[in-house]
């Protein structure tokens, strides 16, 4: 009995995920068949996706490494507002594009120094960060909007795609690129291995030989930079640089790893659990939508995923 109960609670963490995102999916397909089960929606939630999944992807290293990063959302602001000025000046938009990107990764790469160099706990410098980013965010903009010509870039997020035998938006296929990618990257190279040592145990990782500043740097610099990435698909897919936008995402970001099974004690973690994730957030926001829930409730229903998923994540470690 005793051999079997591992393998079970490992079974359980890969799929729990799943048949989380099976019974929401179900719930609201028996709720709303008509709408939520037509090919425009289906379009919708995966769009819808882009964004939580790309700030999940560079979460999941972050939570894997046993830390945190509370600027996502901030992040994403900045760099639509960046990539808007740039391009409403002139500036080429893969340029602008390149720029937004390294807004973002310098954003990770001073939340790696003030924790690495400076011992800053991880919640405390990216809650520093996020303020710094936004208001950032909000100097540049002028504290209002700021429109820019699309160039093509508006094309990335469009729910009908150009060529049409894409099916889905370009951010889609890229968003699915990169998990693959990184998925890869997080469970078969030596950079993706010291990660999950780092968050299993980090003195033990150090006594092996581990670069544990660098590679702490060099995970929230990725973070950064798919923040940023999000940030730019934010611009596409609203075509302004907004200082307001992704409020709280951040929080939306997080909850999709937990749900995917990351630990937020660290060690553990998948991309491709975290993009299961945000694809359930997706769904839950897009069918309480569809159904008349105000969103006062699914803030609440978040917020009770998050403590039940964690809970969930604490019990799993203690029966362990």
């Amino acid at each position: 009995m005793s051999d079997h109960a591992p393998r079970l609670r490992r079974a359980l963490a890969l799929m729990g995920p799943f048949l989380g995102l099976l019974l929401v999916f179900g719930l609201f397909a028996a709720l709303e068949p008509n709408r939520f089960l037509s090919i425009y929606n289906f379009k919708t939630i995966a769009t819808q996706t882009v964004i939580v999944g790309l700030g999940a992807m560079g979460m999941t290293f972050v939570i894997v490494s046993g830390g945190i990063d509370l600027s996502v959302g901030s992040v994403i602001a900045l760099c639509s507002v960046v990539i808007a000025l740039l391009l409403d000046q002139g500036m080429a938009a893969p340029w602008a594009v390149g720029a937004a990107l390294l807004a973002g990764a310098l954003v990770g790469w001073v939340n790696g120094v003030l924790i690495t160099r400076i011992s800053i706990v991880p919640f405390i410098a990216t809650l520093g960060t996020m303020g710094i980013a936004r208001g950032l965010a909000k100097y540049l903009a002028g504290e209002q909007k700021v429109d820019a010509p699309a160039e093509g870039i508006a094309g990335w997020m469009a729910k009908s795609p150009e060529p049409t035998w894409l099916m889905v938006a370009p951010g889609i296929w890229l968003m699915m690129g990169l998990a693959l990618l990184l998925a890869a990257t997080l469970r078969r190279t030596v950079f993706g291995t010291h990660t999950i040592a780092i968050g299993s145990n980090e003195a033990t990782a150090r006594l092996c030989g581990v670069r544990v500043a660098r590679v702490k740097i060099s995970v929230y610099v990725l973070c950064g930079l798919l923040a940023g990435l999000a940030g730019v698909m934010q611009f596409a897919r609203l075509t302004v640089g907004d200082p307001t936008t992704a409020l709280g995402k951040e929080l939306d970001v997080i909850a999709a790893v937990v749900i995917g099974g990351g630990s937020l004690s660290g060690g553990s973690g998948s991309i491709a659990g975290s993009i299961v994730g945000a694809f359930f957030m997706s769904i839950l926001a897009n069918g309480c939508t569809l159904v008349g829930v105000p969103n006062y409730v699914q803030e609440i229903l978040i917020g009770t995923i998050i403590v039940v998923a964690v809970a969930f994540d604490r019990f799993r470690s203690a029966s362990d």
